[in-house]
């Protein structure tokens, strides 16, 4: 059964002061259960297959150089007969069944995969600030630290920034912080989502996010 389920959030200004206003963010879910978990169990495990390089190659006797003449004669020598030096059995030979280039594919419906999105936004409430606007003065990491370190959230934890839009110059004022990542309301990312420890949205991705998911 769909619920629309409604989160309120105190609307802070980068002085880590209240503006005194709030904002709701409504989001489709569905009853609190072991399904919801499951859910966003399988649309993370996707992901993690889909971001597989496949790019592992080894080379089978076929494809190792050399083996051209037989190392030593078949009888006679008291050691093991062997017709090429490139047999698997040889250090610097073949390998036997191993890892090949491969393509890793995998599919989720696109409404169970928005359904986990919203469930996880809706599980991470507790750890949400919306703020009215990043930075008020100029894009600097300076400037960055000190917006996250007044709204009380720890530097030394991963953090995820929501933003409607990405800057360049917002960019690289996070690019030396490591622990603080960035992306855009209308391409969500389930498993940064679920990493993170603190969401930090803009109060003007609230509405795109609405609009994105709730499909």
């Amino acid at each position: 059964m769909i619920l629309l389920k409604t989160l309120t959030f105190p609307i802070k200004l980068s002085t880590g002061e209240e503006s005194g206003d709030k904002i709701t963010l409504t989001l489709k879910s569905k009853e609190a259960s072991n399904t919801t978990n499951y859910i966003i169990q399988r649309a993370y495990l996707v992901q993690r297959f889909n971001e597989r390089q496949g790019t592992a190659n080894t080379l089978t006797r076929a494809e190792v150089k050399g083996g051209g003449r037989k190392p030593w004669r078949q009888k006679g020598t008291g050691r093991a007969r062997a017709g090429s030096n490139t047999s698997p059995l040889w250090k610097g030979g073949g390998v036997s069944f191993g890892p090949k280039p491969k393509l890793y594919s995998n599919k989720i419906n696109r409404k169970e995969w928005q359904l986990s999105l919203r469930s996880l936004l809706i599980a991470k409430e507790k750890d949400t600030t919306v703020i009215n606007s990043l930075i008020s003065t100029e894009y600097k990491t300076n400037n960055v630290i000190k917006t996250v370190k007044v709204l009380n959230i720890n530097l030394l934890e991963n953090t995820l920034i929501i933003v409607p839009k990405i800057e360049e110059k917002l960019l690289k004022s996070i690019k030396n912080i490591k622990t603080i990542k960035l992306i855009v309301a209308n391409n969500l990312n389930l498993k940064q989502i679920l990493l993170a420890k603190n969401l930090l949205i803009t109060k003007d991705s609230l509405k795109t996010i609405e609009e994105t998911y709730n499909g």
